[in-house]
């Protein structure tokens, strides 16, 4: 099952889209003729972004919404359709992560991270899928991490947050096989994007722990995201050197594989 075509009211919906891989995702779909939606908290960014896109000549909606606040997820639907548009493409790319050990952990941030990156994940498709299945036509593409095939000290929350989200991906591409909507998983290793500093880390610390091959540029990954969407694949993992380091750190025995990430991880040094 490949992306839907792009028509003028059918809009694709991007969380997480002011910046970063989000708003590389939808340049992506804007070049290849897609109208977007934009959701994010920041409205002055997401201005930015619509204005870039416009330029290509598609159809730029702005929603500015905290995707954490559950009745603003849950009004996103109604708000879409209420401008007469057709959701035929859901990006579930919003989140952010912690850093350092569980027993340091900010209560009130680890919940917000989970509500943010396991909760709206599942949320906005129960709430989107729907209506891609009555029409026989959709696609989804959410968002997790290489950091989903394998546990991460130091970021434990989000780790196994984006475990939930390739483990959810899966299950619902298998549940959709043959009615018409595409559904992808996307697993990023390390991007330059801004998402490290907010966790708490610099680029250059992560550097220090991660190789530089394993570094793949935003834009290169929104296009390895939308290419696979459009080609009906189930994981993407840009690079590789993450694809082959994604593949070992299924196989290699927790009792081996743990030490060495705690080890090297900048959240526990």
């Amino acid at each position: 099952m490949s992306l839907p075509d792009p028509q003028p009211d059918r809009t694709a919906v991007v969380t997480g889209a002011s910046g970063g891989i989000g708003a590389e995702i939808a340049r992506e779909l804007a070049r290849r003729g897609h109208g977007v939606t934009l959701v994010a908290r920041s409205a002055g960014r997401l201005e930015a972004v619509a204005a870039e896109l416009r330029e290509l000549g598609v159809r730029v909606e702005v929603f500015a919404a905290d995707l954490v606040d559950r009745s603003a997820r849950a009004g996103l639907l109604g708000a879409v359709e209420a401008r007469g548009l057709v959701p035929h493409v859901l990006v579930n790319n919003a989140g952010f992560s912690t850093l350092g050990p569980v027993a340091d952990a900010d209560p009130d941030a680890e919940l917000s991270m989970l509500e943010l990156d396991v909760v709206a994940v599942a949320d906005l498709c129960v709430r989107f899928v729907p209506g891609m299945v009555a029409r026989g036509a959709g696609a989804v593409l959410n968002v997790a991490s290489t950091a989903a095939f394998q546990p991460l000290p130091g970021q434990a929350g989000y780790g196994a947050g984006k475990a939930f989200v390739l483990s959810y991906t899966q299950s619902l591409a298998a549940e959709l096989k043959g009615r018409g909507v595409s559904v992808t998983c996307l697993c990023p290793g390390p991007v330059e994007t801004g998402f490290g500093e907010r966790a708490g880390f610099t680029t250059g610390e992560a550097k220090k722990a991660l190789p530089e091959p394993m570094w793949v540029s935003a834009p290169d990954v929104a296009r390895a995201a939308v290419d696979g969407l459009s080609r009906g694949r189930l994981v993407v993992v840009p690079g590789t050197v993450n694809k082959v380091a994604a593949a070992l750190s299924q196989v290699t025995p927790r009792t081996l594989l743990l030490p060495v990430l705690a080890r090297n991880h900048p959240g526990l040094r």
